[in-house]
């Protein structure tokens, strides 16, 4: 049968190595998922259908083992009667519905294997169904830790990019500090000697109290005034 030729490959189905081969674990098994069930509604409908022919078949031979042993008890009654001549035909008509059971039979044999092999098919698929729907979330669980893991290990690599930029503006920042210092150097020099007795003479020199200078002023007008 040609339902039983295009299915060959869902009895081998290996789900492990189809999820192993996959790029995107998490795509591929509702992929395989909606596959499996858009193969399980032909299989089903195919499997009934198998299934009833069997039946049908069984039910046929069945039919025609009754007739030939009807057939032999009314020959047997025939003899009792005296009739051989009626035990013949009925006899003759057995010898018939024997041929015709042996047909039957074949036909039965083959409606049965077919029968077989369908169901065989039928309940490995509901079987990968079941496994799959129980793995599926365990499988998408992982693959997104997955997708995480690989994404920090991008923003590490940022991180290390930055540890470079910083150091390369540390190094910067130091040969500002040094050109600062050179030119704080070089206008110490520029500035020329100085003149020691200035500074010796501003250590001893007191300021004046202005203050009470003014004050004393101001009262001297006064007093001056009156």
């Amino acid at each position: 049968m040609s339902i039983i030729t295009r299915f060959k490959d869902i009895m081998a189905s290996n789900i492990n190595a189809l999820l192993d081969r996959a790029e995107n674990p998490e795509k591929m098994i509702d992929q395989y998922l909606r596959n499996l069930n858009s193969d399980l509604g032909k299989v089903k409908a195919e499997t009934a259908s198998v299934m009833a022919e069997e039946q049908r078949s069984k039910r046929v031979l069945d039919e025609c083992q009754e007739d030939v042993e009807k057939m032999e008890l009314y020959a047997m009654r025939a003899l009792e009667e005296g009739n051989e001549n009626d035990a013949r035909k009925f006899l003759e008509r057995k010898a018939a519905l024997a041929t015709k059971h042996s047909e039957l039979q074949t036909a039965y044999e083959l409606a049965y294997s077919n029968s077989h092999q369908m169901k065989q098919m039928h309940d490995k698929l509901v079987s990968d169904i079941g496994e799959l729907e129980s793995r599926r979330e365990m499988l998408k669980a992982k693959w997104a830790v997955a997708k995480t893991q690989e994404r920090m290990n991008k923003l590490g690599s940022s991180a290390g990019q930055s540890g470079d930029s910083l150091s390369a503006f540390e190094r910067m920042e130091e040969k500002v500090n040094r050109a600062l210092d050179e030119a704080n150097a070089m206008a110490e020099l520029n500035a020329g000697p100085k003149d020691e007795i200035a500074e010796l003479t501003a250590k001893y020199d007191k300021p004046g109290n202005t203050v009470e200078d003014e004050l004393a002023a101001l009262k001297a007008r006064m007093n001056n005034s009156k």
